[in-house]
């Protein structure tokens, strides 16, 4: 559980801060820590009885020590920047592993194990030869060379798009990651179709798109998969999420920030150099004033809370699953160890025309016949989740994201969908396996199996995440655009900053927009 569940509701110590911010997700907390380290009277306000937003780690599972990261999993776009500028006791660890896809080639069980030693030789025997492996070589090295180049701008001003693309001087870089779909590339680049589909997967990540899709919508979110670090790797929080918003929200209250749960702000007046807050908590409502307020939730919820027109309705397209494993399941594929193809991301029904396939029946309006999914096993490299006992008996942790399923398909029926889903997903990856994965699975203190289950519209429930959308809204490219203003979390009030995923720069576990907001907050 976070620091924050025992924490008294209580009543805000004042009637007017310098700052209030709504929302106590990690880029609140973000926000608050340097606002407050500035000198700055700040407020805090969460809806629910913890804070941390979709950045947790919780015991979903009755009677079972394990505290899993519930909701986001894995650390890629958070800069050390924030870490050391809050000197926040907090780390990652990187995978041993990459990824493994498993495969059936000439009716043998086979895959796909990138990272390590053995990488050049799991391509070739895969492929055939060594041409895929060079064009994988070639391709990651470019996409790092952006990343090293465009991944600082990300806590700087928002560079205009001619800036960004001269910070990148790779024309061939910027015609392929910001002009063309993303699917050109993977057609030129790779012939294999499981290669070509472990290369999209970082462009439908939260994003319902086609590689083809004339928006670039899925080049955004690959840019984000590819850029974060410098590096593209994507590591994992040792201790769990809620390891990270539980250092946030001691470094804001350190900075001396107030942080309130069971507080919810209902409204926001503004005259654009003074606002009220309206907030209902269970002592009643009452109104705070404030020189500004940033709003750390969706634009939806930001206009909301003004009255102002609402957005575009956004819509999540996923699945996800938690898991409490026994033991990791044997695979079908015997010249992988298990505890391997498991400690990176584990591809499912993720070939290039499955994924093509998924994305037309989901937008036809029906489930995926092979739901493409993913699955990574925190555990392996971070077993302090475990309870002693769990780590002894060799218990581990599985965590699923599923693909090209969105809100829509969901809202006739949410939970026979949803057992549907499941159910198809598990067959997808038990095809991969010598036993069902639902033979492995730990029974929780009432008996029952170890595992749950999330869609679009359980996310929206749970975390009020517009139509379940991850990054709140669809990802923009980190360049300045109309109305975008110089941080990209400015809005039409001058003394309201929304510093949330739907912020330009926003998305994924980053704390990016809670930086900005807080430099633009203090006119850096």
């Amino acid at each position: 559980m976070s620091t924050d569940e025992t924490q008294k509701p209580g009543t805000p110590a004042h009637d007017s801060y310098d700052t209030v911010i709504v929302g106590g997700g990690h880029n609140g907390l973000v926000a608050a820590a340097y606002l407050a380290r500035a000198g700055q009277s700040v407020l805090v306000l969460e809806r629910l009885g913890s804070t941390g937003g979709a950045a947790v780690s919780t015991r979903p599972f009755e009677g079972v020590d394990a505290r899993l990261s519930r909701y986001s999993y894995l650390v890629s776009l958070l800069p050390q920047k924030i870490v050391r500028d809050l000197g926040l006791d907090f780390a990652v660890r990187k995978r041993t592993v990459s990824s493994y896809s498993p495969a059936v080639r000439g009716g043998q069980a086979t895959g796909l194990l990138v990272g390590g030693d053995n990488t050049r030789a799991s391509f070739a025997e895969l492929t055939g030869d060594d041409r895929e492996y060079e064009a994988w070589q070639r391709f990651y090295t470019m996409t790092q060379r952006v990343a090293e180049r465009a991944f600082p701008t990300l806590t700087e001003p928002l560079p205009t798009r001619d800036g960004l693309r001269a910070r990148i001087d790779d024309a061939e870089a910027w015609r392929t990651l910001f002009e063309e779909p993303i699917g050109v590339a993977v057609e030129e680049r790779f012939r294999d179709d499981l290669v070509r589909g472990v290369v999209l997967t970082d462009a439908l990540i939260g994003t319902f798109a086609d590689a083809h899709d004339p928006s670039l919508l899925q080049n955004r979110c690959f840019l984000y998969h590819v850029i974060g670090g410098g590096t593209g790797d994507w590591d994992v929080p040792v201790g769990g999420m809620g390891a990270l918003t539980d250092a946030l929200a001691g470094a804001a209250r350190a900075a001396g920030a107030e942080v309130r749960v069971r507080h919810e702000a209902t409204r926001i007046e503004t005259d654009g150099t003074h606002a009220e807050v309206t907030v209902r908590s269970p002592a009643g409502e009452r109104v705070l004033g404030a020189r500004r307020v940033l709003v750390n939730a969706s634009p939806q919820a930001l206009a909301a809370l003004l009255g102002d027109e609402p957005p575009a309705r956004a819509e999540g397209a996923q699945l996800k699953v938690n898991m409490l494993l026994t033991r990791l399941p044997k695979l079908r594929d015997h010249s992988v160890d298990p505890r391997r193809a498991f400690a990176g991301t584990f591809h499912i029904a993720e070939g290039y025309g499955q994924l093509a396939d998924a994305y037309r029946e989901a937008a036809a309006g029906r489930l995926p016949a092979a739901p493409p999914s993913e699955i990574y096993c925190h555990s392996l490299t971070d077993p302090s989740i475990l309870g002693p006992d769990l780590v002894a008996r060799g218990y581990q942790t599985l965590t699923l994201f599923g693909l090209h399923t969105p809100a829509r398909l969901f809202a006739a029926d949410n939970e026979a969908t949803r057992a549907a889903l499941l159910k198809a997903t598990l067959a997808e990856l038990d095809a991969h396996l010598e036993e069902p994965i639902a033979d492995c699975l730990a029974l929780d203190g009432n008996g029952e199996p170890c595992i749950e289950a999330k869609t679009p519209l359980d996310l929206e429930a749970d975390l009020r995440l517009p139509g379940g959308h991850i990054f709140h809204r669809d990802l923009s490219f980190p360049y300045a655009a109309e109305d975008t203003g110089r941080w990209g979390v400015e809005t039409a009030h001058a003394n309201v900053l929304l510093c949330g995923a739907g912020a330009v720069r926003g998305g994924g576990v980053s704390g990016v927009p809670g930086h900005n907001a807080a430099m633009a907050a203090l006119g850096r």
